[in-house]
Order: C-alpha cells, then sequence, then structure tokens
C-alpha cells in the first residue's frame, strides 16, 4: 500500500508558454522545501488576468510534459482545467488536503502575489490548509507574508523571463529559444503556437 506524499508542492499558472524560469523554480523549490513530489497545475482562467489565452488547455498542457519529461519528482494535474471556469487556489487546496490528509501543503506564488493574499477566495480556509512559498522579483525586495498566511521566501536565483515577452517574440519572429527547454521550443513551432 502506498503511502501519501508528507511534502507537496503547488505550482499553479497560466503556463503559457512553461518557460526557463518555471523549471529553475521547480528546482529551487523542491530543493529548498524538501518536497516529495511538486504538481504543476495550469489553470483555466485566473481571477487575476485577462481573458487572453494565446494558446488552447491541451498545447500548455503539451509543453509542461514536455519541459518536465522524465522528472519522477514533478507531475502535471490538469483538474483545474477539467473544473473550467475561473481557477481558485482553495478548491485545489482543498482537493490536496483531502486527498493527502497527512501531507504538508505548500503553494508557489510569485513576489507580486503576496501582497494580494487577502483578496483570495476564502482566507482563512485557505491559510490553514497550506503553506507559501514566494519567488523574489530580480529588483524586488521580500515583504512580510500578511496575516494569517505562512510563508517563506525561496534562495533560489529568481529569473527575469515573462511568458507575455515569449509570446511576443515568437509572433515577432524574434529569437525565443534561449527562454524555454528545447523540446518546449521545438513544439512551438511544430503546433505554430503563438505566431498570428
Amino acid at each position: 500500500m502506498m503511502t501519501a506524499a508528507k511534502r507537496i508542492g503547488l505550482f499553479g499558472g497560466s503556463f503559457d508558454p512553461v518557460h526557463n524560469g518555471h523549471v529553475m523554480l521547480a528546482d529551487a523549490a523542491l530543493d529548498e522545501l524538501s518536497l516529495d513530489t511538486l504538481y504543476l497545475i495550469p489553470t483555466a482562467q485566473s481571477p487575476f488576468k485577462s481573458d487572453d489565452k494565446p494558446a488552447d488547455n491541451a498545447s500548455r498542457v503539451e509543453l509542461l510534459r514536455l519541459a518536465f519529461a522524465g522528472r519522477e519528482d514533478c507531475e502535471v494535474d490538469e483538474q483545474e482545467l477539467q473544473r473550467g471556469g475561473t481557477s481558485y487556489t482553495i478548491d485545489t487546496v482543498r482537493d490536496y488536503a483531502a486527498r493527502y490528509p497527512d501531507a504538508e501543503l505548500t503553494c508557489l506564488i510569485g513576489a507580486d502575489h503576496v501582497p494580494m493574499l487577502p483578496q483570495w477566495r476564502d482566507v482563512d480556509r485557505l491559510a490553514g490548509l497550506t503553506a507559501f512559498a514566494a519567488v523574489p522579483r530580480p529588483s524586488g525586495a521580500s515583504v512580510d507574508f500578511p496575516a494569517p498566511f505562512r510563508g517563506r521566501w525561496l534562495r533560489g536565483a529568481p529569473v527575469n523571463v515573462s511568458a507575455s515577452d515569449i509570446r511576443a517574440r515568437v509572433r515577432e519572429g524574434q529569437p525565443f529559444e534561449h527562454l524555454v527547454p528545447s523540446t518546449v521550443a521545438e513544439a512551438i513551432r511544430e503546433f505554430k503556437l503563438y505566431a498570428y
């Protein structure tokens, strides 16, 4: 009988596309948080982003799988895509808390989301179910996590890579291959993603 992982990381995002910054953040989180498994969870629609969805869900999932292929410590979870609509972290965290009641859960977030945590849905329940780990911006200072949230800042070197910049580069025919894993670059070209 399999036992639940002791430490589980939840890394949500649009991953549109997944890039080297995401991979480096995943590696930093696995190392610094001593995670057993990191779940990569593409959002259906972020409550903090516009309705702009340049790549379809299946393509975003495929790029994620390519970026983390062969990694036993990382898994892609499509539950938010399957639920559809706006993706709220509390719904996903509740699901993991129910499936792994003895695990320590940690959600990875960007620095810009830390001060916004009190605006997230079901704050008290969310803060009780999971801790947070934030990646600093290359030029940004760390701030305290607002009550009632528990969190820490990752030391892993922040990488200034932007998915929107990558999409613009592809659209404009500019080099982008150095910003994404090689398998992802190949798939973007093959699927003709982001090129209008």
